[in-house]
């Protein structure tokens, strides 16, 4: 098994040439690609009242503080894993050096279910909202799948060009989503919000308003895409020291901007009144946008407007990103045709598996249009959802595998809490959350009950899938099975 001995960096069966561009991204860059795709504009605005309304109203900021504290412990483990392991494949590649080459395979078709899901589904609300903020700033009106059609192309564009420009992109857009909800966020405390400023909602009692399961679901979901550090690690510059602190970094960013955000946003409608409140909106997800007007004015609600449709453009390029570098690398080691890991000569961009993905995006986007189906409630809550599923189960499964990998290789980090106390915790609690998923997908996603079990059974069969791939590479070319999710120099 390409398991059992310590790792050892290999250089890759095809020529230099078709690698990642060495060395062309740092912390900064890394830290935007990764809160670019957890969208925290969108996360606030979208994401935000809903687990409000349907979890535990004000208590949302505590239940925030909690998620970010479970993922900065899946951190520890992740963080020791990248350290020694660099790869493209991320949760694949781990998954093989801890599991073993059958259970990377399964992760690694998981793992293009995760990101492609999550993109895709992205593409619905984007569409839906970039298409209402045409008619009610232009007066135009444009069905949702013509704005989505022309953002696959721009970031099919983007995705082909070198990893610097995306990066440049995603660095402007993030920075500005971060600005205007800060400004709201001082504007109610400014002005003492609805009722004074406590610390409320962070009561024992708010927390466990409610539902707390489907808020911590609803919070769990919002740093999808935190993981992706590691998926830049061949292109990062010393990627021993700037992985893991893009992780943590991002972590911590993303988790205090929520966290702070949500008891602000509480304030702002008063925690005895924010679920009622909610409750009486037509359509919760115009909740941040009323305390922008209440508290700020009509200008800045006009900017939130706009740079939430930059924000989902945002994380529609990071989630690209991701998934055209998993079929690189799975192209690369051939568990996937070789043709995906290859580079483009001039930009060292994995512009082939950048093509499939849009191609795949280009093939739903037209299928959930012709279906007539809303490219919210439908192709957005499904997908994304979906997407979230997979990403717990990933998490748990490399949790597994950090403690399996040090166990084999202890002379490679030192600290038994670190490596294996920590990751072991951190995977029972992310079973437990898959498993609350399961349970509440149908509540989470609007679904029928039909395909509230289709969905979540659609990560048996990409598993399985996966699974049979690795397996028959093992007996067609073992030399290449060896060396699935090696170290890549």
């Amino acid at each position: 098994m390409n398991n059992s001995s310590p790792v050892v960096a290999i250089s890759s069966p095809l020529p230099p040439v078709h690698e990642l561009r060495r060395g062309a991204l740092g912390v900064a860059a890394i830290t935007f690609f990764v809160v670019s795709a957890a969208a925290p504009l969108t996360a606030v605005a979208g994401g935000a009242p809903i687990a409000m309304l349907l979890g535990n109203g004000p208590g949302l900021a505590g239940a925030y503080a909690l998620v970010t504290l479970a993922v900065l412990l899946f951190s520890v483990g992740y963080t020791a894993m990248a350290r020694n392991i660099s790869n493209s494949g991320g949760f694949y590649a781990f998954t093989v050096q801890g599991c073993g080459g059958i259970a990377g395979g399964a992760a690694a078709l998981l793992a293009l279910l995760a990101y492609n899901a999550m993109q895709i589904g992205i593409y619905g609300l984007f569409g839906a909202a970039t298409s209402a903020w045409l008619l009610a700033d232009f007066q135009l009106t444009v069905p949702w799948w013509v704005c989505t059609l022309g953002a696959v192309g721009v970031i099919a564009g983007l995705g082909y060009r070198n990893v610097d420009l995306s990066a440049r992109v995603l660095g402007l857009l993030v920075a500005a989503e971060f600005l205007v909800v800060l400004v709201l966020d001082v504007a109610i405390l400014r002005h003492g919000g609805d009722g004074g400023i406590s610390l409320v909602p962070f009561a024992p009692a708010r927390l466990t308003d409610g539902s707390l399961s489907i808020a911590l679901l609803f919070c769990f979901a919002s740093f999808v895409g935190f993981e992706a550090s590691s998926i830049y690690s061949e292109e990062a510059s010393n990627p021993r020291r700037t992985i893991p602190r893009a992780t943590y970094l991002s972590v911590i960013l993303i988790g205090a901007f929520y966290t702070f955000t949500t008891w602000c946003m509480a304030l702002g409608a008063g925690p005895d009144k924010v679920t009622a409140l909610l409750a009486g909106l037509a359509d919760p997800n115009t909740f941040l946008f009323s305390l922008s007007d209440r508290y700020v004015g009509g200008g800045l609600s006009g900017a939130m407007r706009i740079l939430f449709v930059t924000s989902l453009f945002a994380a529609l390029l990071a989630f690209h990103n991701a998934v055209a570098r998993y079929f690189f690398a799975l192209g690369r080691e051939r568990l996937l045709p070789l043709c995906l890991g290859r580079t483009h000569d001039d930009h060292q961009s994995p512009h082939f598996g950048s093509a499939v993905q849009s191609v795949l995006a280009l093939v739903m986007v037209v299928l959930f249009a012709l279906a007539g189906l809303d490219p919210v409630l439908a192709m957005f809550s499904w997908l994304t959802n979906l997407g979230a599923l997979a990403v717990m189960a990933l998490m748990a499964l490399t949790s597994l595998s950090v403690v399996l990998f040090f166990r084999r290789n202890p002379r490679l980090e030192t600290g038994w809490l670190r490596i294996q106390l920590v990751p072991a915790l951190a995977g029972v609690i992310l079973v437990v959350m898959t498993g609350l998923a399961v349970v509440n997908f149908g509540l989470l996603t609007g679904a029928s009950s039909a395909l509230a079990l289709a969905l979540p059974a659609s990560l048996l069969v990409a598993a399985g899938v996966g699974a049979v791939m690795a397996a028959r590479l093992r007996r067609v070319a073992p030399a290449f099975y060896a060396e699935l999710g090696s170290h890549r120099d």
